[in-house]
Formats: C-alpha cells, sequence, structure tokens
C-alpha cells in the first residue's frame, strides 16, 4: 500500500467492499533489516478487526495519527470502514484535540506510537482528548510503563499491543492472546503466533516464507515467556532474539540493559545493541538521551546485573532516530556505533 491517507482509504474501501481474492501488500517497518512486503488475505484483515473490537468492547469510529502505508495506519481505517464509520484523519486537523473533536461515533478509538502519547500528554487539550476516547492502542516499540501511569493518572484507557505486519497488527493486547490467537514459546525461548489473522507469506520470497510460516504458525524474532492466570494465557516479552549480544563469551540482554537504562533519573531514552569486535566477538554499545557518561551507565546497569552486562561503550543523541511508523531506527543507530 502506498499513497496519502485519502488514497489509502480509498483504495482500501473499494478492496473491502469488492469481491477481489488479491492479498494486500504491506511494507515491513525494517526497523532491523531490509523491509520485505507481506501478503494479507481479507481474511487476515477481517479476523484482526473483529478480534480488536471483540476486545475493546465493540465496533467504533477510529482516529488515523499513523502513516497509512503501513499495516498499524491500515489497520485504523479497516476497523472504522468494517464498522461503518468514516475514520477521522488527523493530518486534516491542526491539532490532536481538533481531530478527536471531530469525531462523532459512540465508541471512538486512537492508535498511537509511544512517541506520539508522551507528546500528547504534554498538551492539557490533546491529553483531555485521548481522554474522552473508549481506548488508545499503543504499538510499535516499547511503552514505558512511566508513560503508561502518566496516561492512565490522566484517563487514558491504554492497551499496549504486540504483533507485526505478519499478523496483521496487534494480535496480543497487555499481553492477552486476541480471541482466535494462540502463543506458544520454543525451547530457545521464541515467540510464536498462530490464528486466522496471519499474513499467506512473503510476496516474492517462498524460501523466507518457507523458514517463517511453519505448520500454520508464525516464527517470531521476539523472546518471550508464557503464564497463565484465571482469565487466561498471559504472555511477556523479554527482548528480541536477534538483541542478544554475545561479548567474549557472555550472553548479554541488550533489552534489559536498555531497560536498566531507561530507569536512570538522567535518561530520557536508550537503546541498546551489539557491534562486531575484533576483540570480544561483540561490544555492547548503549544509545542515549540524556547526561549520563560511562562510567556511571556500568555502575547503574551492574547494580541489578552482572557487570559483564554493562555498555562498553556510550553514545550520546539530542533524540533517538525514529522511522516513519515512530520504531527505533535501529539500523541507523547501528551505523552510528
Amino acid at each position: 500500500m502506498t499513497g496519502s491517507a485519502d488514497a489509502v482509504a480509498t483504495l482500501l474501501t473499494h478492496w473491502l467492499l469488492a469481491d477481489d481474492p488479491r492479498p494486500l501488500q504491506i511494507a515491513t517497518s525494517g526497523s532491523t533489516g531490509e523491509p520485505k512486503r507481506v501478503a494479507l488475505p481479507r481474511s487476515a484483515i477481517e479476523a484482526s478487526v473483529h478480534a480488536t473490537h471483540a476486545f475493546l468492547g465493540g465496533p467504533g469510529q477510529w482516529l488515523l495519527t499513523l502513516p497509512p502505508t503501513y499495516v498499524a495506519g491500515v489497520q485504523v481505517l479497516a476497523r472504522s470502514l468494517l464498522a461503518g464509520e468514516r475514520p477521522v484523519l488527523a493530518d486534516r486537523f491542526p491539532d490532536l484535540a481538533a481531530a478527536v473533536g471531530a469525531m462523532t461515533g459512540v465508541r471512538r478509538y486512537g492508535s498511537l506510537v509511544p512517541t506520539q502519547l508522551v507528546r500528547a500528554l504534554e498538551v492539557p487539550a490533546d491529553r483531555d482528548a485521548l481522554a474522552s476516547l473508549d481506548a488508545v492502542l499503543l504499538g510499535g516499540a516499547r511503552l514505558d510503563p512511566a508513560v503508561r501511569r502518566r496516561a492512565e493518572d490522566a484517563g487514558i484507557r491504554v492497551v499496549a499491543t504486540y504483533g507485526m505486519s505478519e499478523t496483521a497488527g496487534g494480535c496480543v493486547y497487555d499481553g492477552r492472546p486476541l480471541p482466535g490467537v494462540e502463543v506458544r514459546i520454543d525451547d530457545e525461548g521464541r515467540v510464536w503466533l498462530r490464528g486466522p489473522m496471519l499474513a499467506e507469506g512473503y510476496v516474492g520470497d517462498p524460501a523466507r516464507t518457507a523458514r517463517t510460516f511453519v505448520d500454520g504458525w508464525y516464527r517470531t524474532d521476539d523472546l518471550g515467556e508464557l503464564t497463565a492466570d484465571a482469565h487466561g494465557p498471559l504472555l511477556r516479552l523479554l527482548g528480541r532474539a536477534d538483541d542478544v549480544i554475545n561479548s567474549g563469551g557472555v550472553k548479554v540482554a541488550a533489552a534489559a540493559v536498555a531497560a536498566r537504562l531507561r530507569e536512570h533519573p538522567a535518561v530520557a531514552a536508550a537503546e541498546v545493541l551489539g557491534v562486531p569486535d575484533p576483540e570480544w566477538g561483540e561490544r555492547v554499545v548503549a544509545h542515549v538521551v540524556g547526561d549520563l557518561d560511562l562510567a556511571a551507565a556500568r555502575d547503574w546497569v551492574a547494580a541489578v546485573h552482572p557487570r559483564t552486562w554493562a555498555p562498553q561503550i556510550l553514545r550520546h543523541h539530542d533524540a533517538l532516530p525514529l522511522l516513519a511508523n515512530g520504531k527505533i531506527d535501529r539500523m541507523r543507530l547501528r551505523e552510528e556505533s
């Protein structure tokens, strides 16, 4: 899908209403490698839409604040259209509050990336507008628990989502698999997903499709653990499989190191990567926004994790680079490491 929000909405409307057997082709974000095109049949889009509305309490009108060419934006449009509602396109309005004010649905929803939520919380009118919605989905990047608490204290119903283009968007909400979604963890700790919202595969890449879509399951690049309570299965994500850094024979959990750095009062944002090194195999590189030197960063991490996990290199940024869909541009950070 390419084009403006208006153009994508028009194309998507025709595709949803027509008896068109061709799958929708969606580009992945490319946050950790070269973008791929995923083939999503109409049945996958519809299954995702209905499961989302079942979780939230019913269909409604949606606000589009995301790029319409990625799966999250496409889903916002599809949810409104399949609910018989006209989506509200935020870029037609001077600010978020005005866009929310233009919504007329009985039930109203929004979908943001965490960066957008952080900015909205700083503007009282935008913050109050989000609080007037029935729910705000947050996806595309890690949601800081402190940001979630601020939003909930402001009356915003936040739902953290997990999913990707290959699953037609979010398929696990607040750790709970959506209706029809199954989750399992393999012996390596990798998350596998199954359900009616899975893609057919990758366009023009049968080898990758065969490696990734196996016996009705989608093999993710994420690590997690699965527990259960009285309400059913509960998934906790532990980071990406390729985030495990092997430095000097020690396996370092990059996501855990980054999470620890974000807890430092002087750090506004952090990401941790491994970069090739002739002596160590890989070195642990921390990219931070904030006033923190390497020695302090190492001591802070070592206070709760093995000192061998502490970053060996520290890079400072005014802001971490982002892709168009709000995810951190890890490829660019890797180039700058």
